[in-house]
């Protein structure tokens, strides 16, 4: 009878404990699932180079970005006890200097072109949460698809022998960004978040070089900002 009657109150403590586990996360989830927030930090986009050799001829190109701007407002749904999903709309801008050269036994060329630059980027992404809801502290890791629009306006340009891009270089593509943050909770309703995010897109500045780059463009923002529970 005694090792029945442990073996039962081990049982009920085990069930108590895993309605708890379930119950508690639920209620704090029905309070207040939406939220809303923003983020301010610093941009920096990946660089590119190209060489290029054939006999005596030779060609040199790349483009140096320095850092920028970077906002990120946004807002979402809690949809489960560690799982969000969040819509963003996102802009940076960045300086660019863009160099080219070429030599041969028979002439030689460069340019030396300075530009701004700025992206506005439509996202979705889902987030996965490692602490409950109401927990203090929430580490989490996401990923999602964007819409990112790039826009670059010519500034001076040094030129002898070869043509430098003209015009604005405008493009529209899908980009994937992933990232990752966390919150640490001020309040019943406010956290202050932290995000490192990354997104890889096709490059419009590359194939513009002479001789064109090869890599994609790749845009790392590390942002600071405040959500709020709504």
């Amino acid at each position: 009878m005694k090792a029945l009657s442990t073996r039962g109150c081990v049982r009920c403590f085990a069930l108590t404990c895993a309605i708890a586990f379930i119950a508690v996360p639920a209620v704090a989830q029905d309070e207040s699932r939406a939220f809303a927030g923003a983020l301010f930090g610093v941009s920096a986009l990946s660089a590119d180079a190209q060489a290029v050799t054939a006999g005596a001829d030779a060609a040199v190109s790349l483009y140096d970005p320095k850092n920028g701007s970077a906002l990120n407002v946004f807002g979402g749904i809690h949809v489960a006890r560690y799982l969000a999903i969040q819509v963003n709309w996102m802009w940076n801008r960045n300086d660019l200097t863009l160099v080219s050269s070429y030599t041969s036994p028979q002439a030689g060329g460069f340019y030396e072109q300075t530009r701004d630059s700025s992206q506005h980027a439509l996202v979705f992404d889902g987030l996965v949460y490692f602490r409950r809801l109401d927990s203090s502290i929430r580490p989490y890791l996401g990923t999602g698809l964007s819409v990112v629009h790039f826009s670059s306006e010519e500034g001076e340009s040094r030129a002898q022998g070869l043509s430098p891009p003209t015009g604005v270089i405008t493009s529209t593509h899908i980009g994937l960004r992933s990232h990752v943050g966390i919150d640490f909770r001020l309040s019943r309703y406010v956290a202050f978040r932290y995000s490192f995010s990354e997104t890889i897109s096709s490059n419009p500045i590359s194939p513009l070089l002479t001789p064109p780059g090869r890599h994609r463009l790749m845009n790392f923002q590390n942002l600071f900002g405040f959500v709020s529970r709504l």
